[in-house]
């Protein structure tokens, strides 16, 4: 399933591919093994350290100390990472808002306060029915904070060029397109060509109602019109810029 944002100078994304049970449990199990082999040098360290007390107490103390940055692993890589940890880096995933905006730091801790519901309680049972029956594939944390997993791996299809057949003596109509990006104008006209060929109107008209949203944008063209227009005004001012 693919939601429709917009990936703007604000960074939003427009079009994105919504991340299910799979590709999140093998992040999973990767930052798991991250977690276990950090475990495992601690624990040695502090049973092999002739600097800590021989007391068993004490040790325990000093291991407890050192298992802090493992039990706050996941919160602080998000954090940090914008919403990746080292296992969704690598399969190149990554947790937003809804909306597709960047996530917050209190989206990102509230969705980790409820890892205790969703992963810790009842075997994960929650947080994999909750992923399998949701139509935006969320896990409780996910719903509670506002958020969704997405892919951010790149596309490389047919659309992937912005260029745009124009006319010499073309005259643009929207003047303040050059507010997107490159990578704006290759996801609106990806989504517009996909839509087009699918007769999918719906998602035309969401996809028209954000350009000229973002943009600021008042026309009475029709929806097609309307994209077709503002790709070849970006290429306009583009290319004679």
């Amino acid at each position: 399933m693919s939601n429709l944002a917009i990936n703007t100078a604000q960074n939003v994304n427009l079009d994105y591919k919504l991340i299910g049970l799979g590709e999140r449990f093998v992040a999973f199990l990767i930052d798991g093994l991250i977690l276990l082999t950090y475990i495992t040098i601690m624990e040695n360290l502090v049973e092999l350290s002739n600097i800590f007390s021989t007391d068993s107490w004490t040790q325990r103390g000093f291991l407890g100390l050192f298992m802090l940055p493992a039990f706050f692993y996941s919160v602080c890589c998000h954090i940090l990472f914008s919403g990746q940890t080292v296992g969704k880096m690598i399969l190149k995933i990554k947790v937003v808002r809804v909306d597709g905006a960047p996530t917050q730091w209190y989206n990102l801790l509230v969705r980790w306060m409820l890892r205790i519901v969703d992963i810790w309680l009842f075997f994960a049972s929650i947080g994999v029915l909750s992923i399998l029956l949701s139509d935006k594939k969320q896990r409780v944390g996910d719903a509670a904070a506002g958020t969704v997993v997405i892919s951010v791996k790149a596309k490389h299809k047919i659309t992937s060029t912005i260029l745009e057949e124009i006319d010499v003596d073309y005259e643009p109509v929207f003047n303040n397109v050059t507010q997107l990006t490159d990578k704006d104008v290759r996801i609106i006209k990806e989504t517009f060509l996909i839509s087009r060929k699918n007769n999918d109107y719906k998602t035309l008209t969401l996809l028209r109602n954000k350009v000229a949203g973002v943009l600021n944008i008042d026309s009475n063209l029709y929806d097609i019109d309307f994209l077709s227009t503002i790709l070849k005004d970006y290429n306009f001012y583009t290319q004679n810029m």
